[in-house]
């Protein structure tokens, strides 16, 4: 059971809570045995209030609480020390409200307090809310999906993985402290297991993904899928 898609399967975004919480699972384990012997990978989670939005993703009503995880992790032998933190971007990061203020407000604590960040952004919606301002980031690396990654020891320098739509995720190093070795994290390993384990075989590839894909990248779809037997060639095509 696996993606039609090479990479990211940008039909997963309506799927996203789910997602969400297998991926950062996934991760956790696959981080947990390479780890030094003093260090281990903790699933946390933060709550916050979660509006509801319009189509247009501008109006707000009934909000509710919701939670959010994220990956720490954490010295053992110095009092449970944050070394490093995981962050799997969602759209209430990505969208103004009170998960958003959360998540840039913990984002300025980790880079002031000398904590390793990892954000993963694999959704096409909302706003980049990276910790490397827009400005920084050259045009070869502006790509459908984005992975940032600050040192806690180097805070004003950004290393920048490019995720285009088209290609597979790729294997990043996650650091730890100065003195360790990056652990490697296959995103495309992860992903695969979500798609997978969640039998998302049922995912209606005939329709346009929420939200639409750019024209070239819709096109480049649409005949990805035929070929593949997912999509008639032609709309009217039963």
């Amino acid at each position: 059971m696996k993606s039609p898609f090479p990479g990211m399967d940008p039909y997963l975004e309506s799927h996203w809570r789910d997602v969400h919480h297998s991926f950062l699972t996934y991760a956790r384990d696959a981080l947990q045995e390479h780890l030094p012997g003093d260090l281990r990978a903790r699933l946390e989670e933060r709550v916050f209030v979660e509006p509801d939005f319009d189509d247009a993703r501008s109006i707000y009503a009934r909000p509710e609480r919701a939670t959010e995880g994220y990956i720490e992790i954490v010295d053992v032998g110095s009092g449970n020390r944050v070394v490093t933190v995981i962050e799997m971007l969602s759209e209430s990061n990505k969208y103004p409200g009170d998960g958003q203020s959360q998540y840039l407000r913990k984002q300025r604590e980790y880079l002031l307090g000398r904590v390793s960040l990892v954000e993963i952004d694999l959704l096409r919606s909302g706003k980049r809310v990276l910790a490397v301002p827009s400005r920084r980031v050259p045009p070869s690396h502006r790509s459908t999906y984005q992975v940032c990654v600050v040192r806690g020891w180097k805070p004003d320098a950004y290393e920048l993985y490019r995720v285009p739509l088209r290609e597979q995720l790729p294997r990043i190093g996650v650091p730890l402290r100065q003195q360790d070795a990056d652990v490697p994290l296959d995103l495309q390993m992860l992903i695969d297991r979500c798609y997978h384990h969640g039998r998302y075989d049922d995912i209606d590839y005939r329709a346009a993904p929420d939200p639409p894909l750019q024209p070239d990248d819709a096109s480049w779809a649409h005949e990805l899928l035929v070929h593949q037997g997912l999509r008639p060639a032609h709309p009217n095509e039963s």
